[in-house]
């Protein structure tokens, strides 16, 4: 019993911490729309694809579209460290003067998914038929004329890059952070694929027609997870001894998994073709890329965003340093590393 009561106020304590960071900027208002004869890049339509999004702020205010990585959806923006830094009056997204847009991406949140009945038959979608579903809800669905901005976190720092290629006048400046305008590849590659080559491999995966939750989808989201993600400086700190680490693996493992396998296997699948790089030169707005130098999955010594950006003719990057208080691949999920960037950005 004191266990669920200690489960009960941690949760608690979580919707407490969103809702105050709520409280300095406009209540989020959901909504649904649907994308008619959406044709994805295998040449499949689907009649109907419901695409899920939130937004804070008036309509009238100027339109930022904010991009959520894999695995999440707009609601993980909400929080304190994200839009607790970014939304509320005098802070560089002020909910006072801008629109902010914030979708589900395909596959992920409440918007179109395998797990709402289609499972393994759900159309193979990638990160270009995200952008497109993404964009034909900012243009077709709220009338927007043209983005003042376009922010995104991982996957949707990813699909950042997607959109300052693929609709280069769409915006006025491009923020793509943790990521990079490559070829998906090496370990990120890697350990993706063994997330989708874990679930497949499971005798009782079933070609995606399995009975009850996969306990492989779990443990593999756990090992992707400690393996590109978390910061050396911060998981040492966390995790000293071999008994802490051991407790904070356990906690992991055990805890509350309620992702569906398939669309684990969609999510991690469908950045398997992405490579931006083609197309460096057409971006025509102002950008900033922004990683973290101890970033797991995109490793700033191998030199790749040091080389790209000299193709963007309006780019410039931003590395946030390594410390025991960031925390790898997700420091930038932590606005306060980079909000007066992104302010100075916005002023020029």
């Amino acid at each position: 019993m004191r266990i669920f009561r200690l489960a009960a106020l941690l949760i608690a304590a979580l919707f407490a911490s969103i809702a105050m960071a709520q409280a300095n900027f406009p209540a989020p208002k959901e909504a649904q729309w649907i994308a008619r004869d959406f044709k994805f890049h295998t040449g499949q339509v689907m009649p109907e694809l419901r695409i899920n999004y939130a937004t804070v702020g008036d309509p009238k205010g100027e339109p930022v579209l904010v991009l959520h990585g894999t695995t999440g959806s707009w609601q993980g923006v909400m929080g304190p460290t994200f839009g607790g830094e970014l939304f509320g009056p005098g802070q560089p997204l002020d909910a006072g003067k801008y629109f902010i847009i914030i979708p589900d991406s395909i596959g992920h949140g409440k918007s179109s998914k395998p797990s709402d009945g289609m499972r393994a038959s759900f159309p193979k979608y990638n990160y270009e038929d995200m952008v497109d579903a993404q964009y034909r809800l900012v243009k077709e669905g709220l009338g927007v004329k043209k983005l003042r901005l376009v922010i995104g976190n991982s996957m949707g720092g990813m699909h950042t890059w997607i959109w300052g290629v693929k609709y280069p006048g769409e915006m006025e400046a491009l923020v793509p952070m943790a990521c990079q305008p490559t070829e998906m590849s090496s370990r990120n590659w890697i350990l993706r694929r063994l997330i989708v080559d874990t679930i497949q491999n499971d005798p009782e995966y079933n070609g995606g027609n399995y009975t009850k939750p996969l306990r492989s989808a779990q443990f593999a989201s756990v090992f992707f997870n400690f393996a590109t993600n978390g910061g050396n400086q911060a998981l040492l700190k966390a995790a000293p001894t071999r008994a802490q680490a051991d407790t904070l693996l356990d906690s992991r493992l055990k805890g509350n998994f309620t992702a569906d396998a398939n669309d684990v296997l969609y999510q991690w699948a469908s950045s398997g073709d992405y490579n931006p790089a083609p197309g460096l030169e057409k971006i025509q707005a102002a950008l900033l890329a922004i990683n973290a130098a101890d970033d797991e999955r995109n490793p700033p010594e191998t030199g790749i965003m040091d080389r790209e950006i000299k193709r963007v003719k309006n780019g410039r990057y931003y590395l946030i340093p390594a410390s025991s208080e960031t925390a790898g691949h997700g420091t930038t999920g932590n606005a306060k590393w980079w909000k007066a960037e992104l302010a100075a950005l916005l002023r020029r």
